[in-house]
């Protein structure tokens, strides 16, 4: 967290006098001030590899609730000694599950809530309110407040002080003392509500968590594919303010395909594309399939059908492609193919991409082939099937740290009371591509 003055340490308070606790300590400490005039923060964060890693002895604690070198060293040893296969990314909630099973018992102290990563604490949150579901289901809800404000010499004064809120407990506690949240979020300051987990948890606690006019922020990397499409068309469709970190890391890829045909030699080529082809790590395709979206979005593309491929029976993959045809505003066939390649060393989060080819056919000159990837080992396959007669244009696609508090950050500092429009176009048509 930023360099802060302590109003309140960290105090245990009983569930029912939060709201009168936090009441008392801004008239009493600062005299009438409202605190920071910025919005509040409701994350949902239960840091269940966390939880589990620390449980079966394979990392120390204390549990903090964020990324954690150690945390992903352990997560990629895990993967092996679950069983699973070596393309699974460290944060994908099967990995989780697998060490579930797993005996241990090592406890360890829970900050989460209580240490805040500093990027997001730059920007004031005038309340950080956090709820930590624990591994013991039974165990009764604790709630515990505390208070601070910016160090003067970092320029803080009164009006940029905030306080924290942490809801820990079992899963049942937490859901029964939901009524508790409402109080805390008041209406006169913008709030973002953060599920920092998988989708495939009980959506009614998203939903009582991230009502309307709550600004949400998801991540479809986590969660089965169908159901994380699902939920961001929906809430697209409800008219929320929807932010995908999935969505964000595409920002590069964007990027360096834009880059590719910026020279004005090449711009005609984008109008005259008939092969679309992503390979993505492992067997989570919303990634490449919000990619694609984009791309068959911005360029007026129609979807005609889209269908599974099997998975080939000579592959170390679990699972096969999807195939699609879009059709051009001219009327020409536009073939598009998504497929899972097994990954040694995946990314942190599950689907990653790693190459990305298009084929234009361009009237009168001679055919263009742009090739994307991750790193230089990823172009390999995209290289192949006679691209030897194609101009060739390949590219090396820089790729930040996938650090979700860091796109939290972002996010913050930029506002974003709406959807992005470009999400909000390619979110539906992603949906439609992945077969039922």
């Amino acid at each position: 967290m930023s360099a802060q003055l302590t109003l309140q340490a960290p105090l245990d308070v009983p569930p029912a006098e939060v709201t009168p606790y936090l009441d008392r300590l801004w008239k009493g400490m600062l005299e009438g001030s409202s605190g920071a005039a910025t919005f509040t923060l409701l994350v949902w964060e239960p840091s269940w590899l966390e939880q589990q890693l620390v449980r079966v002895g394979l990392i120390d604690g204390p549990i903090r609730g964020f990324d954690r070198s150690d945390l992903m060293t352990a997560a990629r040893q895990a993967v092996s000694d679950c069983g699973l296969p070596l393309s699974t990314a460290p944060m994908d909630p099967r990995l989780a599950w697998a060490l579930g099973q797993k005996p241990g018992h090592q406890s360890s102290a829970d900050l989460r809530g209580q240490v805040v990563e500093s990027a997001i604490s730059a920007h004031m949150p005038r309340r950080l309110i956090t709820l930590a579901p624990t591994l013991d289901a039974g165990r009764p809800l604790e709630t515990m407040v505390a208070a601070y404000c910016p160090l003067p010499e970092e320029g803080g004064t009164g009006a940029a002080c905030g306080d924290a809120v942490v809801l820990r407990g079992g899963m049942g506690a937490i859901q029964q003392n939901l009524h508790l949240i409402q109080p805390l979020v008041g209406d006169d300051l913008p709030c973002w509500v953060w599920w920092n987990s998988s989708l495939d948890e009980p959506l009614d606690m998203l939903e009582a968590l991230a009502p309307l006019p709550r600004r949400l922020v998801i991540d479809t990397s986590l969660g089965s594919p169908r159901r994380c499409l699902d939920v961001l068309v929906a809430r697209i469709d409800a008219g929320q303010a929807v932010n995908d970190l999935n969505w964000l890391r595409l920002r590069s890829w964007r990027e360096s395909l834009a880059m590719v045909f910026d020279p004005p030699s090449r711009r005609d080529a984008l109008a005259h594309v008939v092969q679309l082809d992503i390979d993505v790590e492992g067997d989570h395709p919303v990634k490449g399939l919000l990619l694609a979206a984009w791309i068959a979005d911005r360029l007026g593309w129609h979807l005609v059908a889209s269908r599974p491929i099997p998975a080939d029976s000579g592959s170390s993959s679990e699972s096969g492609g999807i195939a699609a045809e879009f059709e051009r505003t001219d009327g020409v066939s536009v073939q598009f193919r998504l497929m899972p390649v097994p990954m040694g060393m995946p990314k942190a989060h599950p689907g990653a991409i790693v190459g990305l080819r298009l084929i234009c056919e361009p009237k009168g000159r001679p055919q263009l082939c742009v090739i994307l990837c991750s790193e230089s080992g990823g172009c390999m396959r995209l290289e192949s099937g006679g691209m030897a007669a194609l101009e060739l244009a390949e590219e090396l696609v820089p790729l930040p740290e996938e650090h979700e508090e860091m796109e939290m950050a972002r996010l913050l500092s930029g506002g974003h009371d709406s959807t992005n429009p470009l999400l909000a176009s390619a979110a539906p048509l992603a949906a439609r591509i992945l077969p039922d």
